[in-house]
C-alpha cells in the first residue's frame, strides 16, 4: 500500500507514550460548545472533542471501535488476533492486520529498514512488550535478527511467513492508525471539526467555531519517566496529524545503563544517540506515527540527510527534533514546521 494512500474503513495501545498537550481548545465567547469524550483504550487514554450542531454523544461508537481494534492488533490482549498470529495459532487475518502490515512494509521500504514491524521477538526480549525486562545474549539476538528479516506477506486473507519464528509488532503504527479510523468514523457522521488524541497521537480536522486552528503542545524531553510534563512549543494544526516519538519516557535502567524502547532493526539493540524526540506532522496519523519512530532509529544526522534526500516526501516536510548537545537541549525544525509553531 502506497505511503500516499488514504485510510479506508474497516469492520471494525502504549501507556503514556509522548504526550501532546491540547491548548486553547475553545475560543471564549463561542456559542457552539464541543462534545468531549474521554476514556481508556490501548493501554492509555483517549480524548475526542468535536463540534456537532446536534450534540450527538458518540462515546459508545468510539469505545466499540477502540475495543475491536485492541482485539485485533494489541499485544497486550492475550487473545488478540495479533498474539494468535505470532503464536502460529492461526494465519487468517482481518482488515486491520492487513492494513497495518501493508502500511508497515511500505514504510520499511521507504526508510531503508529503519522502520520494521518484524522485530516483535526482539522488542519482547528487551522487555518492552509483555515480557520481563532482560538483555538477550548474543546468540539469542542473532537468531531473532534472522527471524526479523524473513519475508512476510498476506495472500488470500492469510499471513504467510518465510520464517515461522517471525513475530509482528505494530506498536509504532497501530495507535496512529486507530486515530485515523476514529477520524474516518466522525466523517461518516458528518462531523468535520474535531480533535482526536489517543495516547499522544493527535489528528485535527477543520477548526474551532471562530475559525481559529486547533493548537497542540509538544512536550520538552523530561529527565526521567516520572517528571512533570513541560510544554516545549505549540503548533497550529489544520487538517493534519502530529505524533511525537522519543526515548525519555519509555525505558528501563539496569546496572547503571538506560535502555531505550526504540530498537534499531539493523542491530536488534536499543538506539544510543543524542536524539531525544521527534515530532512529525502529516495528513495521516499512521504515517506520522511510523515516520517518527523511523527518525528515532536513524538519529539526528541520518534523519536530516533522509529529509534532504526526499524533499516533499511523506513525513519529511514538517518535522521537529529535540536533541542533546553536551548536556544542553537543542532543537531543529524544518522550514515548514517553523511556520506552524505558535509561541
Amino acid at each position: 500500500m502506497a505511503l500516499y494512500g488514504n485510510t479506508t474503513s474497516v469492520r471494525h495501545r502504549r501507556a503514556g507514550r509522548f504526550f501532546l498537550y491540547l491548548a486553547a481548545l475553545i475560543a471564549s465567547g463561542c456559542n457552539q460548545q464541543p462534545v468531549r469524550l474521554f476514556g481508556e483504550a490501548q493501554g492509555t487514554y483517549y480524548s475526542v472533542q468535536y463540534y456537532d450542531h446536534s450534540g450527538r454523544d458518540l462515546q459508545p461508537q468510539v469505545d466499540s471501535l477502540l475495543h475491536d481494534f485492541d482485539l485485533s492488533a494489541s499485544l497486550w490482549v492475550d487473545s488478540s488476533l495479533l498474539r494468535r498470529l505470532n503464536a502460529g495459532n492461526t494465519d487468517t487475518v482481518d482488515d486491520i492486520i492487513t492494513a497495518l502490515l501493508e502500511h508497515s512494509l511500505a514504510v520499511n521500504e521507504y526508510t531503508d529498514g529503519a522502520f520494521d514491524p518484524r522485530i516483535g521477538r526482539i522488542v519482547q526480549a528487551w522487555g518492552f512488550s509483555f515480557r520481563q525486562q532482560q538483555e538477550p545474549d548474543s546468540a539469542e539476538l542473532a537468531a531473532m535478527l534472522i527471524a526479523a528479516r524473513g519475508n512476510v506477506a498476506i495472500k488470500n486473507g492469510h499471513l504467510v511467513k518465510e520464517c515461522p519464528a517471525t513475530e509482528l509488532d505494530f506498536n509504532a503504527i497501530a495507535q496512529g492508525y486507530a486515530v485515523d479510523l476514529l477520524a474516518h468514523m466522525l466523517k461518516q457522521y458528518g462531523i468535520t471539526n474535531y480533535l482526536i488524541d489517543v495516547g499522544g497521537e493527535v489528528i485535527a480536522r477543520g477548526s474551532k467555531p471562530d475559525g481559529s486552528p486547533w493548537r497542540v503542545g509538544i512536550e520538552r524531553p523530561a529527565a526521567d519517566s516520572i517528571s512533570a510534563p513541560i510544554v516545549e512549543t505549540a503548533v497550529a494544526l489544520h487538517d493534519a496529524a502530529i505524533v511525537t516519538s522519543g526515548s525519555y519516557r519509555k525505558y528501563y535502567e539496569r546496572d547503571g545503563m538506560r535502555y531505550s524502547h526504540t530498537i534499531d532493526p539493523a542491530t536488534g539493540r536499543p538506539v544510543q544517540h543524542s536524539l531525544l524526540s521527534v515530532s512529525v506532522v502529516d495528513s495521516l496519523c499512521w504515517r506520522a506515527d511510523a515516520m517518527a519512530t523511523a527518525y528515532m532509529v536513524m538519529g539526528l544526522g541520518r534523519s536530516r540527510q533522509f529529509i534532504a534526500d526526499h524533499p516533499g516526501g511523506p513525513g519529511t516536510t514538517e518535522v521537529f527534533f529535540i536533541y542533546d548537545s553536551c548536556g544542553t537541549l537543542c532543537t531543529y525544525a524544518t522550514p515548514s514546521f517553523e511556520q506552524i509553531i505558535k509561541q
